[in-house]
């Protein structure tokens, strides 16, 4: 009993008691994150982009009022910590299961996911379905709670105020496993919104080091 209630502790402890002013609705920043640095590929018939070419995979997949060049400057982030990175356009599930098979089919054997919003819904109900997928998760807002994922690790991020934050909460105490993290932050940026906002430089850190702390060495 003392080991799971620990387990739960550390999995809510996380809490960015940060003040954030200002922050843009959910449609109040581009859509498109404008040129990109990405190299256009294509996975199974749909365009993506990609960054890096490291031993590590991550897959972004953008909200549904976004694209996949939105995630530029943290996908060049990503990157330069020595991974390979592919932000789909198309954020079906299927889709999103493509560009992890491509970056396996190349060498590439661990993967990490990554969504906000829409993606954060796609990607969790890709790993319900299929929880070895991915070799740890990265979930921005998401929107809705499931069963039957994995039990690596996983780091979930939304603003206090947003009307689904207790989503995050939720899912970072009912998921398996040791290593799950939530991080509520002051204000009410949804998802990719975050990065418009002041918090933008404590989130990309935060998941820059989950990445790099579970990546395989």
């Amino acid at each position: 009993m003392l080991q799971i209630m620990a387990r739960t502790a550390l999995a809510l402890s996380v809490v960015m008691a940060l003040t954030s002013c200002g922050e843009p609705s959910e449609t109040s920043i581009p859509a498109s994150g404008g040129d990109t640095s990405g190299k256009a590929i294509a996975i199974e018939g749909s365009s993506a982009l990609q960054w890096g070419d490291g031993a590590y995979g991550v897959v972004l997949a953008h909200g549904a009022a976004f694209d996949a060049a939105s995630w530029e400057k943290q996908a060049v982030a990503i990157a330069h910590q020595g991974a390979t990175v592919i932000a789909v356009e198309n954020i079906d599930p299927d889709a999103i299961r493509d560009a992890v098979e491509k970056l396996q089919g190349e060498g590439v054997a661990d993967v990490a996911l990554i969504g906000a919003s829409a993606g954060a819904d796609a990607i969790l109900d890709l790993s319900s379905r299929d929880p070895r997928l991915a070799d740890q998760l990265i979930l921005l807002s998401p929107n809705a709670t499931v069963d039957g994922l994995g039990d690596q690790p996983k780091l979930f991020v939304a603003s206090k105020d947003e009307p689904l934050a207790h989503v995050s909460t939720e899912l970072a105490e009912s998921a398996p496993g040791d290593d799950n993290v939530v991080k509520i932050l002051a204000g009410s940026a949804h998802a990719q919104n975050i990065f418009a906002t002041n918090l933008a430089g404590p989130v990309l850190d935060a998941m820059l080091e989950r990445l790099k702390r579970f990546a395989p060495r």
